[in-house]
């Protein structure tokens, strides 16, 4: 018993040790598992604290990056995400400020700016900062959505002071800012339509209740607002306007009123012209600028200036980027619009989504001036396009040239002194300077070589002299003037400019501008000249009026003019053409007679001389006709049979002779790619596209593989240069080229005309002419009408490029100057030069044509070079040359026995023969061509037998 007592106990200590060793085991397992979650957590943590470091750093860099490049668009919007992911508020509204200032901000920006903003807004004056936010952001682009977020927004404060009426105000613009847009405006209608029907209801007496005369009133006139807002939803062009007529049918007690169908009908019509262009915008990719710019063109011609400004709106929400898309917009606003505020806050914007244009800078100058802006705020907005950073050093020149003008325009010189003129002399001083040394200093380059902006400040200082001077005999001298251009002077423009320079040394601005006005109207040779003068004369005495008249009028002419060029072109291409089809006409009949005449000839001279050489077989050919060729005699056998026959057949149906020595074209062309003793095919048809074709090489070129690979390596890898040699050794002047790839091939037909040995290299596609006979390599240079480029003829051949280039920067920056020369390189007296613009195009044919250049005098045109020769495809049925029965000799030419042993009587004939060939009369074929059966073919024994006159 004692025994099983102490077992007893034992199994307990045993089981209280285990439960021990479990209890700690699992505190155990409880720490880990409270180290391992701690250590997550600080993980966590750590990565955090990295994140957040790194984003910091980023901040940091971004805000360094900007106060170096505030107009760093990108910068800005990085910028701006960072801090809102911080959740930094205070920065993330200052940063958005600050891009606001610069930029228009985009539909996203906008949303996201003024969700954040009133979530933070709780007293009522936070939410007037919110409404001032929401104008603002409806200014930078016409959008649906903020307008929609506003409205909404407007309709939370309906508790304050006349909230009702500022809902209604806020959705009255909304619909004049997007009620037109075809596929978002409806929207806009619905919310207000649901919004005044909400209003309904509070208005509706409730269930038993009759209303008061003045509930009643209420109730009708909210029923009329309405009825009014479907009637004129129905009579706007917009997306599914089908439901909203079927949806006004059902709201409406009274049925529809006649006038509102037909407007709804003439709406629906009008959708249907939209709707192309609005499905060609559904389908299209960003940006779509082609497709709004056909949709701006079909409004342009409507001529609805609401729809045309809000489709602009449309097309640059999307393509703010387009400095041509602004400048159209801007144009059309100046011009047709003409309202101050949508004009400048047009220019404003346009200036800002492309500060570095500084075309757009240029035209919102001129209309902040035309509209009378104050001068502060145009110098402070000239100052912005100083810093925006332009492309080019001209630019500067221009926007100041715009701002001096501008500034020219307020002096009144009928005062000795002024402030104005004070101010404007210190600009000309300031601009002389700035382009010293800013723009020097940034572009290694002189932005004003031509020192426009001193002449102009010469000119403006001379300009109380030259209004003082004045002839008495001027009114003779316009009238011997205006004789001399009735007699038929008036299309030269020097003749206009010498009648110019006179009136300007002499007479005074009216008759200057008039002189002017007429000679781009009259001026055919060079306009584009008269045009320049006339803007520099109204750029240094003009108005603004007189300004804007002599651009538009220049733009008109100019217009005309490229189109009567253009004309002039298709019609001398035509008239070329036409020339072209009767020259290839005549010479089409030549070959046909002499295809004729030749075929006669083998029909006739041919057997008679082959039936010479064998007189015995006569006979044996009337008995044996299967041993004639097919035609009988004819020789009309197929063009790939040709030489077949000739090796198979002979001359004549025979064997040939074993003395005449016949080699193929294709052992030849293999005899002729032998080079000492080694023989390779010279290219495989079937890497045309890896292979170019290199020629006009010297044939005095030593290893032109060792020459020509450090040329082509550039390209790409190269497999194998093949050079082709004569049969004795020496090199044709012409290689293969062949490349691992195909796009190193096409980067090797850029090295097109490089100089190799002192010889232009040309390079062209390897294509097999005998597969692709319409195959021609692509003219490298244009052949229409360029208008900044010159044609010169006339010049020495010694003349280098480098002497026409000194000679021709003197009117503008020369861009390329091209020698035009012959297959060895040398001159041929021609060049084409290539400037920035027109006008400095047509100033240097007005100045150099007749220019004498050692000795020899020069002729200079604007390039318009005549159509190049089109190859026409041949024609259908038509028989190639090669098709044409010839007389085949053998490799040593004629031989005796094949001379012409026809009778004289029958080889010569004074008139002509009733008999024409092969003893058939006329009559005979004649008869023969009007019926189905084949005219009779007479064998060798009966031409025997007529001849004996047997």
């Amino acid at each position: 018993m004692a025994s099983s007592g102490s077992e007893e106990e034992t199994q307990e200590q045993r089981r209280a040790l285990e439960k021990a060793a479990e209890e700690a085991a699992g505190e155990k397992e409880m720490e880990s598992d409270g180290e391992a979650a701690e250590e997550s957590e600080e993980d966590d943590e750590s990565s955090g604290e990295e994140d957040e470091k790194e984003n910091e750093a980023e901040i940091q860099r971004l805000e360094e990056q900007l106060s170096i490049n505030a107009f760093d668009y990108n910068c800005h919007v990085d910028l701006i995400k960072l801090l809102r992911q911080e959740g930094e508020l205070v920065k993330l509204r200052r940063a958005r400020q600050k891009m606001s200032e610069l930029f228009p901000l985009t539909e996203e920006i906008w949303l996201d700016w003024l969700k954040d903003e009133i979530r933070m807004a709780s007293e009522g004056s936070d939410r007037e900062k919110v409404y001032d936010l929401f104008e603002r952001a409806v200014k930078d682009y016409i959008c649906p959505e903020i307008w929609l977020e506003y409205a909404q927004y407007s309709i939370g404060g309906m508790g304050q002071e006349r909230g009702i009426e500022k809902v209604r105000m806020v959705f009255e613009r909304a619909l004049t800012a997007v009620g037109l847009h075809v596929t978002k405006g409806a929207t806009m209608w619905e919310a207000y339509r649901e919004f005044e029907n909400a209003i309904l209801s509070t208005l509706q007496p409730s269930p038993g209740c009759i209303p008061s005369a003045e509930q009643q009133q209420a109730l009708s006139g909210q029923l009329e607002k309405i009825h009014l807002l479907f009637r004129r939803q129905l009579g706007i062009p917009l997306l599914d306007m089908e439901a909203t007529y079927v949806e006004y049918e059902d709201w409406s007690e009274d049925p529809v009123p006649e006038t509102v169908v037909q407007l709804y009908k003439k709406a629906v019509q009008q959708m249907e012209k939209c709707k192309p262009y609005e499905e060609a915008l559904l389908v299209a990719e960003t940006p779509k600028l082609l497709e709004y710019q056909a949709y701006i063109d079909f409004e342009l011609k409507a001529g609805d200036p609401a729809r045309i400004q809000l489709i602009f709106e449309r097309a640059l929400a999307e393509n703010c980027l387009v400095p041509d898309l602004w400048a159209q917009y801007t144009q059309y606003l100046d011009r047709q619009l003409k309202v101050k505020e949508l004009v400048l806050s047009a220019h404003d914007r346009a200036a800002r989504n492309c500060p570095w244009t500084v075309g757009l800078w240029k035209r919102y100058l001129l209309a902040m001036e035309r509209h009378g802006v104050n001068h502060k705020v145009v110098s402070e907005n000239f100052e912005k396009a100083l810093n925006a950073g332009f492309i080019q050093a001209t630019d500067y020149v221009e926007i100041w040239q715009a701002y001096l003008d501008y500034l020219r325009r307020r002096v009144d010189f009928a005062q000795e002194s002024s402030k104005e003129l004070e101010e404007l002399r210190s600009a000309f001083a300031r601009a002389v300077d700035y382009m010293k040394q800013e723009v020097e200093e940034r572009f290694s380059e002189s932005g004003d070589p031509s020192c426009t902006v001193m002449q102009s400040w010469a000119r403006i200082e001379v300009m109380g002299l030259l209004k003082a001077r004045h002839c008495n005999n001027m009114q003779k001298a316009r009238e011997l003037w205006d004789s001399i251009m009735t007699r038929g002077n008036s299309k030269f423009a020097n003749m206009w400019l010498e009648y110019y320079n006179l009136e300007r040394a002499h007479g005074d601005t009216q008759h200057c501008r008039k002189a002017l006005h007429r000679a781009v109207q009259c001026t055919t040779d060079y306009p584009e000249h008269v045009c320049d003068v006339l803007l520099a004369l109204e750029r240094i005495e003009g108005s603004l009026e007189d300004w804007d008249a002599a651009v538009q009028k220049t733009e008109n002419r100019l217009a005309r003019v490229n189109e009567q060029r253009a004309k002039a072109a298709e019609k001398g291409a035509a008239l070329a053409k036409q020339e072209e089809e009767k020259a290839e006409q005549r010479k089409k009949s030549r070959a046909e007679k002499k295809a004729s005449k030749k075929a006669k000839k083998n029909k006739t001279g041919e057997k008679r001389k082959a039936e010479e050489e064998d007189e015995e077989e006569w006979g044996e050919e009337a008995e044996q006709p299967s041993k004639k060729h097919k035609g009988d005699g004819d020789f009309a056998f197929e063009e790939d049979d040709a030489e077949d026959m000739e090796t198979e057949m002979g001359l004549f149906g025979r064997n040939p002779p074993k003395k005449i020595e016949d080699t193929p074209s294709k052992e030849k062309a293999k005899a002729a790619a032998v080079k000492k003793g080694n023989e390779k095919v010279l290219h495989n048809i079937n890497k045309d596209n890896i292979t170019v074709f290199v020629s006009n090489l010297s044939y005095n070129m030593e290893d032109p593989e060792g020459r020509l690979k450090p040329v082509f390596e550039s390209c790409g890898e190269i497999t194998e240069i093949r050079a082709v040699f004569s049969n004795k050794g020496l090199f044709r002047g012409y290689c293969y080229i062949e490349f691992k790839e195909e796009k190193s091939a096409l980067a090797a037909l850029r090295l097109d005309r490089t100089e190799v040995a002192g010889r232009p290299m040309f390079v062209s596609p390897c294509v097999d002419k005998s597969r692709n006979p319409s195959f021609k390599p692509a003219f490298k240079y244009s052949t229409a009408l360029e208008k900044h480029k010159l044609f010169v003829s006339g010049l020495p051949y010694s003349c280098t490029k480098d002497e026409l280039e000194e000679l021709f920067k003197e009117h503008g920056r020369v861009k390329e100057i091209r020698l035009v020369t012959n297959r060895s390189g040398k001159s041929k007296g021609l060049a084409y030069v290539e400037y920035e613009n027109e006008g400095q195009a047509s100033q240097a044919v007005f100045k150099m044509d007749g220019m004498k250049i050692k000795e020899q005098i020069i002729k200079v045109a604007i390039s318009n070079p005549p159509s190049r020769k089109q190859t026409d495809k041949p024609e259908v049925g038509r028989q190639p040359a090669s098709m044409v029965p010839r007389q085949i000799y053998g490799a040593r030419g004629k031989g005796r026995t094949q001379l012409a042993l026809l009778p004289r009587s029958l080889h010569r004939q004074s008139t002509p023969a009733p008999k024409s060939e092969n003893g058939v009369s006329q009559e005979q074929l004649a008869a023969s061509s009007t019926s189905d059966a084949e005219p009779k073919k007479m064998s060798n024994a009966d031409f025997a037998r007529m001849l004996l006159k047997k």
